[in-house]
């Protein structure tokens, strides 16, 4: 079942799950990079996609890219 996410429910769902917090005020789709702010005051971009699914909650300083396999 495909779940319809709205900016609403993202927000949400990134204040439950994570210390960032959305500062992008519109979402088109999940393709769509997400402007966040992590804890620590860095800004960083992800997908939701890849927020949600892959755990990539903080920025690349706090939380470095996993090299490619």
């Amino acid at each position: 079942m495909n779940k319809r996410w709205t900016i609403g429910k993202i927000k949400g769902f990134i204040e439950n799950n994570s210390e960032s917090k959305l500062l992008t005020t519109e979402y088109h789709g999940f393709s769509q990079k997400l402007l966040l702010q992590c804890a620590c005051g860095s800004n960083f971009e992800k997908t939701f996609t890849k927020f949600k699914n892959n755990n990539q909650r903080k920025c690349d300083v706090c939380q470095p890219p996993k090299g490619d396999r």
